[in-house]
């Protein structure tokens, strides 16, 4: 993707001496718990000084040094001695944290707390969590780490703790609480495909997927809840799609079997090829049945993969090809030029590097992914053109995918001007992640949209969402001309050389990201009966990052 022109997206401080009596030390207090403490004669730091009348001057600016450590060993000291009254108090928001608080002993069942605070960053205190889960007799220890911040409530300048549920653990989102008894859920045993156990310690990239599968399967899989503390989420989470997530287990419970359709050989190789890039994401799938054989994303606490929503570049032009070609605006060999420079709307949009393409084909420019041989055709279409093609032959952007756990099904909204000049190269409103854009190759190679699912739809009996309609014959002969070409010739030669033959072909993207120096690299592929997309963020141009990753899984064969 190239540049494009972007939209984009203190009061002054007034300080009063503060009189401080005494001298400001580290102390201990309660069982262990490091603290700071202000003594001496003198007044405390949010003390004024006399005389200032009946209109005292609210603070502004940062919390000092002194309001950080004053507040959070307020804070901490009374939360370690169940002081829930006194530590809400030391909070801005005191009716959220009294009941999340409270909560964490009667709820969680909660005893013996030590909290121990770190070195202070700025208004930032990390401290570290000891504790004893203790429910139906059975007791263990709970130990984690966790911060809090320290900020000025402008209504009066009060220093207090920034509260948010993720200070009393950081597995926390607003609105969750703790919980500690028989699990609502119980605990599954996930089988790969060819009937080996999944878990996280053998594919760090699953424990999400995990998560997800014990929360849609765990009831109806034949196993029996056991003993656990676990975080219990509220509706703003359960609306993310975020599943429940055990974080003690007091006693196992029985678990039930799910298969999934993972092959252990991919989900392997996939494991090690994101591995290899800091934010790196792939999902590879068989393109003739819609199974997911892997999926791995290089940081572990989110599944990118499967519910990232992020612009996906030229990715997105194998679906506006789809539409132009069915139009009949044009063939993968008519003249069609690529202009340096576009105008519409307002905007003038570029190619990469600022390249064009003055004498040349649709497939040349498709294989260069040159973006203004896409853009110029806006004039031509409605508005609604794009989100119905995506919608009608890819199954994209319907919210109705169910593949066993969570998902993020895309999205092409509905664009007008500039905008829908941009979602014609994968940007505007436009989001997608791998598994929309590895299932977009998939329905290239068999021309026909097959849902992806983890786990067969026969173990639940739910139903498989649907295209309304496919390509014509014509129309993926086309497709898969252009993308032939430029897995051997194009933007996607380098990573795929070493695949060849009449069945495959790929495309690259890079996607803008405000704020980025780097664009987001994406690729997606297909080789026969096999289809894989990635992305790596803020990697660069897909060829070079997103696309080694993608073609050494196709490498490898189903």
């Amino acid at each position: 993707m190239g540049n494009r022109r972007r939209v984009a997206e203190r009061r002054k401080r007034k300080t009063r001496p503060a009189v401080l009596g005494g001298m400001i030390t580290m102390v201990v207090c309660g069982a262990g718990l490091g603290v700071y403490a202000l003594y001496g004669g003198g007044a405390s730091a949010d003390a004024q000084p006399s005389g200032a009348g009946d209109h005292k001057a609210v603070k502004t600016g940062p919390p000092s040094a002194a309001e950080v450590r004053t507040v959070s060993a307020r804070f901490l000291t009374a939360w370690q001695h169940g002081d829930v009254t006194g530590a809400a108090a030391a909070t801005d928001d005191s009716a959220a944290a009294t009941a999340l608080l409270t909560g964490y002993t009667k709820d969680a069942h909660l005893k013996d707390v030590t909290l121990t605070p770190g070195t202070r960053a700025g208004a930032k205190v990390p401290f570290s969590v000891k504790a004893t889960v203790s429910d139906h007799g059975l007791s263990k220890p709970l130990a984690y780490g966790s911060s809090l911040t320290v900020v000025r409530r402008a209504s009066d300048g009060k220093a207090l703790v920034d509260w948010h549920a993720a200070v009393v653990h950081p597995d926390l989102q607003d609105g969750d609480t703790l919980v500690t008894g028989e699990s609502g859920t119980p605990p599954i045993k996930a089988l790969d495909r060819d009937g080996g156990e999944i878990t996280a310690a053998r594919y760090p990239s699953l424990g999400t997927v995990l998560d997800g599968l014990r929360e849609k399967f765990g009831k109806t899989a034949g196993g029996r809840a056991g003993v656990e503390l676990r975080v219990v989420r509220g509706k703003a989470s359960q609306k993310a799609q975020l599943p429940d997530k055990t974080l003690v287990e007091l006693s196992k419970g029985t678990p039930g079997t799910v298969r999934t359709t993972l092959s252990p050989t991919l989900q392997a190789a996939a494991e090690q090829q994101v591995g290899k890039q800091a934010r790196a994401s792939v999902v590879v799938m068989r393109p003739s049945t819609g199974e997911i054989l892997a999926v791995a994303n290089a940081g572990h606490g989110f599944n990118t993969a499967f519910q990232g929503s992020l612009a996906p570049g030229s990715t997105m032009k194998i679906v506006t090809s789809t539409m132009l070609f069915e139009k009949g605006l044009i063939t993968p060999d008519a003249s069609h030029p690529c202009p340096k420079t576009y105008k519409l709307a307002g905007w003038t949009f570029h190619n990469d590097a600022n390249s064009e393409i003055k004498k040349g084909t649709f497939k040349l420019s498709f294989g260069a992914s040159c973006n203004n041989a896409f853009i110029d055709f806006a004039p031509k279409l409605s508005n609604g053109d794009l989100t119905k093609e995506a919608q009608e032959v890819y199954g994209l952007g319907m919210d109705n995918w169910a593949i066993g756990v969570p998902t993020f099904d895309g999205s092409v909204p509905v664009q007008s001007g500039a905008q829908m000049g941009a979602s014609l190269i994968g940007q505007g409103g436009v989001r997608m992640n791998p598994l929309n854009m590895a299932s977009v190759a998939s329905t290239v190679e068999t021309g026909t949209f097959h849902q992806p699912y983890l786990v067969s739809p026969t173990v639940d009996h739910r139903t498989l969402a649907k295209a309304s309609r496919t390509m014509s014959a014509k129309t993926q002969a086309e497709l898969k001309e252009v993308m032939q070409y430029t897995a051997a010739y194009g933007t996607a030669a380098k990573a795929m050389a070493g695949l060849a033959g009449p069945d495959y072909g790929a495309k690259t993207g890079s996607a803008e990201v405000d704020g980025q120096k780097k664009p987001n690299g994406w690729f997606t592929a297909y080789h026969g009966d096999l289809a894989a997309a990635g992305v790596v963020e803020a990697g660069g141009h897909g060829g070079d990052t997103a696309g080694p990753i993608v073609a050494a899984l196709l490498k490898m064969g189903g």
